[in-house]
């Protein structure tokens, strides 16, 4: 039974929540915009440390956010059905905790009141992923961390 007390995220699932909770949501570590490999094989995902020409380093945030599907067409928005199923959405990300039923870690802005406990806990890409530009052989790249 849900109360005035409970955030809106525990009070609603995703496909409940309007825009701006869904926004907020989003920690604003980065990790989603890290390019991936996929195996053919067996569906494995292989995070590199190459992150997408649009995402600024130092915030962790998207340049060109409203036009980033129209200027990456391989960007996806996430929504709840996508965070459901995503495999490639990093096990810390907020969409696939919720959609997997688990809990916000205590880092996350909506908990802690403050977008830098993403980065000082060491969850964001700030200061361990370079730009696509030099991203040279993304097997070469391949990364454990953001799992």
């Amino acid at each position: 039974m849900a109360t005035d007390d409970q955030p809106f995220w525990e009070q609603k699932s995703l496909d409940e929540m309007n825009r701006e909770e869904w926004e907020s949501l989003c920690d604003g570590c980065g990790r989603c915009c890290l390019l991936k490999l996929e195996d053919i094989d067996t569906g494995e995902i292989a995070f590199t440390d190459v992150a997408c020409r649009l995402l600024d380093h130092e915030t962790c945030k998207c340049t060109r956010y409203l036009e980033r599907r129209i200027l990456i067409p391989e960007c996806l928005n996430v929504t709840p059905d996508l965070a459901r199923d995503a495999n490639w959405l990093p096990s810390t990300c907020a969409y696939r905790l919720l959609a997997e039923g688990k809990d916000l870690y205590w880092w996350h802005p909506l908990l802690s009141g403050d977008k830098e406990t993403v980065h000082l806990a060491a969850v964001s890409v700030r200061n361990r992923a370079v730009p696509e530009e030099r991203g040279d052989d993304l097997e070469d790249r391949i990364v454990d961390w953001p799992a």
